[in-house]
């Protein structure tokens, strides 16, 4: 995976766990400063850019991920396809790809941007707040997966009809149907009417 000046500078070299900063925001997206990731999500929240990743494969179903159950925030429920937080002065479209490869293994094709959207979800298991202004993301997954068993705990493709049927009897994130239906306009465009999303 290419390395940007934004990664590189959020990477440790000696093979120390760091600090993992978010670049925090107002309410138009612009950044005022910077947080550590879990100071940032502890109640009430600091609003932050984060990113939402939505890939499909040439059926037209979208791949989603149940989160590994080791994550500190909403462990082994059932999500987007990657979703994260881009380092500060890291592009958005940038990180969605570097995560996108660093949790599944693949790189993704075809990605574009599908707008933004703001939220405010409390997740009642963790007391976690996420408070975001979330860059959403299309695309197409056409190589094998390899997930990473730390991020990820199984992952599926799904048609409209299976996704329903699966978010009535599965848990999913807090943010998945605010995501969803936010880049729905372009997952439309870029799955066809027959697709039914």
């Amino acid at each position: 995976m290419p390395t940007t000046p934004a990664t590189a500078a959020n990477t440790s070299s000696n093979g120390a766990a760091e600090a993992i900063m978010l670049e925090l925001v107002d309410e138009n997206g612009t950044t005022i400063g910077t947080a550590e990731k879990l100071a940032a999500h502890q109640a009430p929240g600091q609003l932050h850019r984060a990113f939402s990743v939505f890939l499909f494969d040439e059926q037209g179903r979208m791949l989603l991920q149940r989160r590994a159950p080791g994550k500190y925030h909403s462990p082994g429920v059932w999500s987007n396809t990657c979703c994260g937080h881009p380092y500060p002065g890291e592009a958005p479209f940038a990180a969605a790809a570097r995560r996108t490869y660093e949790e599944l293994g693949i790189s993704p094709s075809l990605l574009a941007e599908a707008g933004t959207v703001r939220y405010n979800h409390p997740d009642p298991a963790s007391g976690l707040v996420e408070q975001e202004f979330n860059h959403l993301f299309v695309g197409m997954a056409q190589e094998e997966l390899r997930p990473d068993p730390e991020e990820v705990g199984e992952t599926a493709f799904v048609s409209a009809e299976e996704l329903a049927e699966r978010h009535d009897r599965a848990p999913f994130s807090a943010w998945f149907m605010t995501v969803l239906d936010a880049a729905r306009p372009a997952i439309r465009e870029l799955t066809g009417p027959a697709a039914g999303w």
